[in-house]
């Protein structure tokens, strides 16, 4: 069994922004609840089809992405550790969100901000310890995606190429859409959000998530609250 562990942000499990995005996405990572009917006026099954790996990763922004633990190193350990890591932090306010269309998918993001960036990288940098060297076969099938000489370094570093300068905080709605889809699935997904979008988005938590085996749902499984003495 192949087990990867990661840590991201995801709102409340009881707010208005995650109820809308697990039903937009057809799946309660949390909860394990599946969704039926159509989304502001998509049919369920297309929705399903152009959403098919942001549903199977659940609704979040990467912070640290999925990683196998090293031997010396279980998954209390990480929780331990993601304790300790949010006693001594506090809650970011990041602004009210909006959706964007990045290189072909559709995601939720804030504006960036240096307090924001600067706990991204503690995160990368904290939880290092906790991730197992990536294999080469995984390091051929992110490099062959398309990766530029920095991002490639950052990849052989810390096993993801999207962190440190790199890093765009986004909470993903969508798989890369074609031409034919972009447009009406960008409307839906406005009118979808539109109520949730006026309220500002605090990144007050670290949740972790966990996929039982390659290929598998990722499931939320704890939530760590940031200045809680947990």
């Amino acid at each position: 069994m192949t087990e990867r562990f990661a840590i991201y942000f995801a709102p409340s499990a009881e707010s208005a922004l995650w109820e809308r995005a697990s039903q937009w996405l057809g799946r309660d990572a949390a909860s394990g609840e599946l969704f039926d009917g159509t989304v502001a006026g998509v049919d369920r099954s297309r929705l399903l089809n152009l959403t098919q790996d942001a549903s199977r990763y659940g609704f979040h922004a990467t912070l640290k992405a999925p990683m196998a633990l090293p031997p010396e190193h279980g998954a209390e350990d990480l929780r331990e550790a993601m304790r300790r890591f949010c006693r001594v932090r506090r809650p970011l306010d990041l602004g009210r969100p909006r959706i964007e269309n990045l290189s072909g998918f559709l995601a939720l993001v804030v504006e960036p901000s240096e307090s924001l960036s600067d706990l991204a990288a503690d995160v990368v940098e904290a939880f290092e310890p906790f991730r197992a060297p990536m294999s080469l076969r995984d390091r051929e099938k992110r490099v062959a995606k398309g990766l530029t000489e920095r991002q490639v370094e950052l990849l052989d570093a810390y096993g993801y190429p999207y962190v440190f300068d790199q890093f765009q905080f986004h909470m993903t709605l969508t798989d890369r859409l074609g031409a034919e889809d972009a447009r009406d699935i960008a409307q839906a997904a406005a009118t979808w959000f539109a109520p949730v979008l006026e309220e500002r988005l605090v990144l007050d938590r670290l949740s972790l998530f966990h996929e039982p085996d390659s290929g598998k749902l990722f499931r939320r499984i704890a939530d760590f609250r940031l200045g809680d003495a947990q």
